[in-house]
Order: C-alpha cells, then sequence, then structure tokens
C-alpha cells in the first residue's frame, strides 16, 4: 500500500518555494517570480477540455487574473474551448516554466466572466487586439487572410478608436478542485504537493505526492 502522508505532515513540510496557507497566494508567487525569468509570456498555461464525444483537447491560452479563488481567462465564446467549457461545466490547465523548473496542475469548475471586469479587460488591451476580437469568428473556418483583414478594415470603420466588447466575447473563472504544484528534483526526485477539496466552498486538504 502506497505511503499517504497526513495533513499535518505535508503541511510541516512545505517550506520555501512550497510554503503557505492559500494555494492562491503560492500560484501569484510563482507566477511574479516567473515573471522575472520567462522571455515569453510567463502566464501561459496550456488549457484542457473535453469534447460531447469525450475527446480531448488542448491549447495555449494567456491566464490574465489569478483571483482569490479562481483563475481567470478570456477568448471568444464561439470558439471550441469555450463551446467545449460550457458543455462540460469543467476544464484543466498547466503552467510551466522551464526557467524556473516549476509548474503547476489545475482541475475545476467553470463560470463565464462577463461583467465589469471582462469589460475593463476588454478596454486594456491595444485597438487593434480589439477589433481583432470583433472581426474573427474564432475556430470557424476562413475562406483566407485577406478576407480576415477586410473584415478588420469593417469592424474598425463602424467602431472607430474605442470599441465596446462584443456580446460573444468574455472571460472564464476555473474554480479549482485540485491544485498541484510541482518543482524539479535532482535524479527526478521531484517535490509535488497537492491542494484537493470535495466541492468549491470547503477546506483545502495538501498532501505531499511521490515524484
Amino acid at each position: 500500500m502506497a505511503f499517504r502522508p497526513r495533513k499535518d505532515q505535508a503541511m510541516s513540510d512545505r517550506t520555501g518555494k512550497f510554503a503557505g496557507e492559500d494555494p492562491f497566494a503560492i500560484a501569484r508567487e510563482w507566477l511574479a517570480e516567473a515573471e522575472d525569468h520567462e522571455v515569453n509570456d510567463p502566464n501561459a498555461i496550456a488549457l484542457s477540455t473535453v469534447d460531447a464525444q469525450g475527446l480531448p483537447n488542448a491549447r495555449m491560452v494567456l491566464l490574465k487574473e489569478i483571483e482569490a479563488d479562481a483563475f481567470v481567462f478570456y477568448t471568444n465564446y464561439g470558439s471550441a474551448k469555450a463551446q467545449e467549457i460550457e458543455q462540460a461545466g469543467k476544464a484543466a490547465f498547466v503552467m510551466h516554466w522551464k526557467s524556473l523548473r516549476r509548474q503547476i496542475r489545475v482541475r475545476g469548475l467553470t463560470e463565464r466572466e462577463e461583467g465589469e471586469k471582462a469589460d475593463e479587460y476588454f478596454a486594456s488591451r491595444s485597438l487593434k487586439s480589439r477589433m481583432g476580437a470583433w472581426a474573427s469568428e474564432q475556430s470557424r473556418p476562413l475562406s483566407s487572410r485577406s478576407a480576415l483583414m477586410a473584415e478588420v478594415a469593417r469592424v474598425t470603420a463602424r467602431y472607430g478608436n474605442n470599441p465596446p466588447r462584443p456580446p460573444f466575447w468574455g472571460g472564464f473563472r476555473i474554480r479549482p478542485l485540485e491544485i498541484e504544484f510541482w518543482a524539479d528534483g535532482a535524479f527526478r526526485l521531484h517535490d509535488r504537493f497537492v491542494w484537493r477539496r470535495d466541492a468549491i466552498d470547503l477546506t483545502w486538504n495538501v498532501e505531499r505526492l511521490s515524484p
């Protein structure tokens, strides 16, 4: 039978980069450190979803916020990832930093963010990115790049310098049931700590995992 440490053992064993009572605070600290080391997109995550037939899908997206109890990213609600998230109500992602030799894995429940926060984030994007959000029917077939650029020109003429957030574009919040922190160790003897809870309103249980 595999050894499973008691919660107090796992808690006392967490020192240095793993220390803390709040997994979201630890995640923010790791991300902040990665921002000083990663050359490009330290907030990139590999987002995993499943379609209606249960076939997995994965792609890179940019994490935009770590809230007090959730992780938030933004997308077109007509995209494949959004449709799969809406159908399942669940998603997972991994955030990996080669420079730090660390990663965070998250699995949880999803909900839309399409209120004031989504409006504020959309307004903070560059004008060309906002026009691109309007012009792109994400994940749908496209006849040519020139057709896409023509649509960009059309929406630019329509909305000018202050386009509103499209009704089909907004955020998703992932409220985790599981968060795993991993750090590379010599001879593949890695450090792994997993935080689990049975529901988002329950307390976390923390365990050290074998590498």
